[in-house]
């Protein structure tokens, strides 16, 4: 796996645990920077080919 692949999935990754976060402490502005994120790195995956598998919400 090279570096970009590994940082893209990592991001990926602490982006989950953040909105989870979010949601669970009634944060709904930062929900949805979260969100939003989450879906820009998805879509930064896709356009890369990088499966996310697993790591995905």
């Amino acid at each position: 796996m090279d570096a970009f692949t590994a940082g893209l999935l990592q991001r990926i990754k602490t982006t989950e645990s953040d909105l989870t976060k979010a949601r669970e402490t009634g944060d709904d502005f930062l929900a949805d920077v979260e969100q939003s994120e989450l879906d820009d790195l998805h879509r930064l995956a896709a356009e890369h080919g990088v499966e996310i598998g697993a790591t995905s919400v």
